[in-house]
């Protein structure tokens, strides 16, 4: 028992005295560069016999945070980001798997709160730009690839979406963990080959302040 409340005892000091002998940024216009990973599903989903599960991809990019105060800043991120799910149904009584990958770039416009310099509370709309789609198809023996860009239609393939999370701030680096999902759908016909869905992450990144 005594050991254990040491531990708790001098994992407490140790974040106590992180916090205090790291820089206070808030008050500074700052930029970065971050990378990491998202673990993405899709929700919301109108398909017949049709089930999805999670994908991981990767996630990175740039951001800003700029000051109005000590406690509160904007932070704007332009992220490139993989979404996708796995899934598997039924088509004409005939069962199939597939995986999609999506790239994005999601631009998140946040609002941090920063009650202390180790932490911030990030949140606001996301708006994201389909770059390219990829699926892979399996029914039984048979497989199939297949690859779409979206260079002229970007606009076409917008999402509006919801992005919100934390920053912890250990000096000049940055962890993030995040969660984003979209209020638009994909304009999928509904069926078991094309679900129409949203899509939902959770992301974990990684990145340095200048």
């Amino acid at each position: 028992m005594i050991t254990k409340n040491l531990g708790v005892l001098a994992v407490g000091l140790f974040i106590s005295a992180a916090a205090v002998a790291q820089d206070d940024l808030r008050e500074r216009f700052t930029f970065g560069v971050k990378a990491g990973a998202n673990v993405s599903n899709i929700w919301d989903t109108k398909a017949e016999d049709f089930s999805a599960d999670p994908k991981a991809g990767f996630a990175g990019g740039v951001f800003a945070t700029i000051p109005l105060g000590r406690i509160v800043a904007l932070q704007p991120e332009v992220m490139f980001s993989q979404k996708g799910f796995r899934g598997s149904g039924t088509f004409m009584t005939i069962p199939y798997e597939m995986e999609r990958t999506t790239n994005y770039l999601d631009i998140p416009l946040l609002v941090a709160i920063r009650p202390a310099p180790f932490l911030s509370i990030v949140a606001g709309p996301q708006i994201g730009f389909q770059l390219s789609q990829k699926d892979k198809l399996s029914v039984g023996n048979l497989s199939s690839e297949d690859e779409q860009q979206f260079e002229n239609d970007n606009w076409r393939k917008n999402m509006l979406g919801i992005h919100l999370g934390l920053d912890f701030n250990i000096r000049h680096f940055v962890i993030s963990p995040r969660a984003a999902m979209d209020f638009q759908d994909n304009k999928g016909d509904g069926t078991s080959t094309d679900p129409r869905y949203k899509n939902f992450l959770l992301q974990l990144t990684v990145g340095y302040r200048f």
